[in-house]
């Protein structure tokens, strides 16, 4: 295919880990394009190395500006990028800026446009991800689904079933291969003053929850009050929130660490009591580690695990009593989930992808749209279940 001729667009940490196990089949064929969407070091260098990625393509700058002005430099540059040096096709994943304005790029320049992590939908408008999904899988040439229900989402809204595939989801490639040891989970255990199955791991960074100081406020006193150690790695969108809202004092009986590398949160995900969380990879983490996860949102677009490996919940009253409600069942629920498969795959996501997008480029052609599936040709067994 040629050296560096798969474009593969990064630009935050999610997008880093769930790409990565394709950067890696993949091997000199791909060309990393670091956007810069998230620029702290904690937040991006550290995990793409970990990851092997060290070496990226065409860096972009998109930092610092309004949604709106990002997507535009990010489209813009990306551009200017393929015109230099066409690739064959380029892979977005997921949901961020990054992402869209990859698949715009790529779209506007007739180059194939592969979705990893397609079909996913929360049905809130009000997200700004919601709209990312979205535009991504109308112009994306394969969708890769990793569940059954994100192709039937993918179907109801008109997208032609052979641009569809169910793969699996590559954050399964990506935990199984940076779980830590049982000795090293012990270390980390040690280092961040905790024991197992004896604290909370919480994550927050959503601008729902963040960036609304009555819910921010309401969210760490709740976690200040949960009886339990309650780890907190913080992100950086969520430290500076709190500085500008004068909430550090909230912080006093919470357990504060930096972002965390990969394999750390990973280790802290599998040893602690319950996560609650609002991010959208670490309930999937959850499930591959059958651990209980509290979701704290108005909305989610996992729903594959709402009643079995998690719950959502939004902000507020009803925070408590189901967090407490799920620690005091946490022992029970963990022997239970130990036993369940995640409904995420196997760990196969990244090579069934990879197969698919040679099949695509095989074909010489972009596939001519279709007409929408039938009901009756949605009935089809599931290849990872």
């Amino acid at each position: 295919m040629g050296k560096g001729k798969i474009a593969v667009i990064v630009g935050t940490r999610p997008e880093v880990i769930k790409l990565a196990p394709l950067v890696t089949i993949l091997g000199d064929e791909a060309r990393v394009i670091r956007t810069g969407q998230h620029f702290s070091r904690s937040m991006f260098d550290r995990i793409s190395v970990g990851f092997g990625i060290s070496q990226y393509d065409g860096l972009l700058q998109s930092r610092g500006q309004g949604r709106a002005s990002q997507l535009g430099a990010t489209t813009r540059g990306l551009d200017g990028l393929f015109a230099e040096d066409r690739p064959h096709v380029v892979v977005v994943q997921g949901d961020t800026t990054s992402a869209v304005g990859g698949a715009l790029a790529a779209n506007a320049n007739d180059i194939p446009v592969v979705h990893v992590e397609a079909g996913l939908r929360s049905f809130d408008r009000r997200m700004p991800e919601e709209h990312n999904r979205r535009i991504i899988d109308c112009v994306a040439d394969l969708c890769c689904a990793p569940t059954m229900v994100n192709r039937e989402n993918l179907l109801a809204e008109g997208i032609p079933e052979e641009r569809i595939v169910v793969t699996g989801s590559t954050v399964v490639d990506a935990a199984l291969s940076a779980l830590p040891s049982a000795p090293d989970r012990e270390a980390i255990l040690a280092r961040n003053g905790v024991r197992r199955h004896g604290y909370v791991l919480a994550t927050l960074h959503r601008p729902e929850n963040v960036d609304v100081p009555t819910t921010l406020e309401g969210l760490l006193r709740d976690l200040g009050a949960i009886g339990y150690p309650v780890l907190l790695p913080l992100h950086p969108r969520t430290r500076l929130r709190i500085t500008d809202f004068n909430l550090e004092h909230l912080l006093a009986p919470i357990l504060v660490t930096p972002p965390l590398s990969y394999p750390e949160l990973l280790g802290l995900a599998q040893d602690a009591a319950l996560l609650v969380t609002d991010s959208g990879g670490l309930q999937e983490e959850a499930s591959i580690l059958g651990r209980p996860v509290v979701v704290v949102r108005r909305s989610t677009e996992r729903p594959e695990i709402e009643g079995t490996f998690g719950t959502l919940v939004r902000p507020g009253p009803d925070l408590m009593p189901t967090v407490r409600h799920w620690l005091a069942t946490a022992a029970e629920r963990r022997a239970w989930l130990s036993r369940m498969p995640s409904p995420y795959g196997d760990g196969t996501a990244a090579q069934c992808i990879v197969d698919h997008l040679r099949n695509l480029l095989s074909v010489g052609v972009r596939p001519e749209p279709g007409p929408p599936a039938s009901p009756s040709s949605r009935d089809v067994l599931d290849p990872i279940s």
